[in-house]
């Protein structure tokens, strides 16, 4: 089988079943439909929702699995990597859609480049503007340059290479980097014999940068593709924005205590503080968002 598509899903049922016909038309426009070349494997996380109605009505052809418990982004996942045959294996968020030529392109592009472990393609809002998808390990220059707003200086991604990357222009030409976003990344098989499956101790946010670290300690490059395209309506598959900066701030205390020297957490938790205090700041007070001011309290608590 060449190619495994795994998507975990949790109380998106409208958005899911878009994903689900985009996906097929696009298998279908590929050729990777014919004679067992792919599989569709769908991981519900318990959803409340009609999900499993709609998929056992209206695809009744896909590898459903369900989940009596909401396990997590990471966890559902490895669910699916587990059960995939396929060579090349596409995690794909529930709330994505894509073009006819979209599968097409990413498996071209995967079985020329060798080295490639892991394949992002450019994600875009559903009205057509760019969505930050990628970036660098975050060390702590990068931890720093993220919480004063240094990154969000144009034209220095480049140079600084920040762990979230703002800078548009970057996101115009082919990248090798560090992380690309979970929402869309096609990652070969071989590469996860050698690196391992997502860590599940991460719930959610945060966990393909880890992924990507180990990805690229093991000697496979990330590969950021502008000139395929995904749609991804973002925030409607997870839990708001709130939790994002809570869960990102324990995903990233997590990673440095596996993957960093013990005296670094430190200064990590200063700067996240710092960083949420400066956000308390400029969003809460001086921007009179009240939302804002609480979900950056909770961060500065969160954080160490």
């Amino acid at each position: 089988m060449k190619l495994s598509i795994v998507i975990v899903s949790y109380n998106t049922c409208d958005l899911l079943r878009n994903c689900l016909l985009s996906v097929f038309k696009s298998l279908g426009k590929s050729g990777l439909n014919k004679d067992g070349q792919s599989e569709v494997i769908v991981i519900d996380n318990a959803s409340s929702d009609s999900s499993i109605e709609m998929l056992e009505k209206e695809f009744p052809n896909i590898d459903l699995v369900r989940n009596k418990e909401n396990l997590g982004f990471a966890a559902a996942n490895n669910i699916g990597l587990k059960k995939a045959h396929g060579d090349f294996i596409l995690l794909l968020n529930s709330d994505t859609s894509m073009s006819e030529s979209t599968l097409e392109m990413l498996f071209s592009v995967a079985s020329d480049e060798s080295e490639a472990g892991v394949i992002g393609p450019k994600l875009i809002f559903p009205n057509g503007k760019l969505q930050q998808s990628l970036g660098f390990f975050p060390t702590l220059i990068k931890i720093f340059a993220w919480m004063t707003f240094i990154d969000d200086v144009p034209f220095l991604s480049t140079f600084i290479k920040p762990y979230h990357v703002t800078d548009k222009s970057f996101y115009s030409r082919r990248r090798n980097v560090d992380w690309v976003s979970g929402a869309c990344l096609l990652v070969k098989k071989n590469v996860i014999k050698k690196a391992g499956y997502l860590d599940d101790k991460i719930f959610m946010y945060a966990e393909e940068v880890e992924w990507c670290f180990r990805i690229k300690r093991a000697g496979f490059d990330i590969l950021y593709i502008p000139s395929i395209k995904v749609v991804h309506h973002k925030g409607a598959s997870g839990m708001g924005n709130e939790a994002g900066i809570i869960e990102e701030f324990n995903s990233l205390e997590y990673i440095y205590k596996k993957h960093f020297p013990n005296w670094q957490q430190i200064p990590l938790k200063l700067l996240l503080k710092f960083g949420s205090l400066l956000r308390i700041l400029v969003f809460g007070i001086i921007g009179g968002n009240p939302r804002r001011f609480s979900q950056y309290v909770k961060a500065f608590k969160v954080a160490g």
